[in-house]
């Protein structure tokens, strides 16, 4: 089974911490209060390239990367791509 697939069955096992709500909203200019949802529908988009390093998710889709714990399906951080 390659990551990307296990990542994807697993999308309603993901959670993030408050401090990690905060950190995603602030880094990624989001207005909204479900950061949650908005990660869930960015992995699952058809343009959503997912790779595994290690114990870490990274989850490349319209110009972010969002990292994922990949044991406890933990939303880590996400980030605007850098050009």
């Amino acid at each position: 089974m390659n990551a990307d697939n296990e990542l994807l069955k697993n999308l309603d096992k993901l959670h993030t911490t408050e401090l990690g709500v905060e950190r995603i909203k602030r880094n990624l200019s989001l207005d909204t209060d479900n950061v949650v949802e908005w990660c869930k529908t960015k992995i699952d988009s058809v343009n959503a390239v997912v790779i595994r390093k290690g114990k870490n998710w990274y989850v490349n889709a319209d110009n972010c990367i969002i990292t994922v714990n990949a044991y406890s399906y933990t939303i880590i951080t996400a980030h605007k791509e850098k050009k």
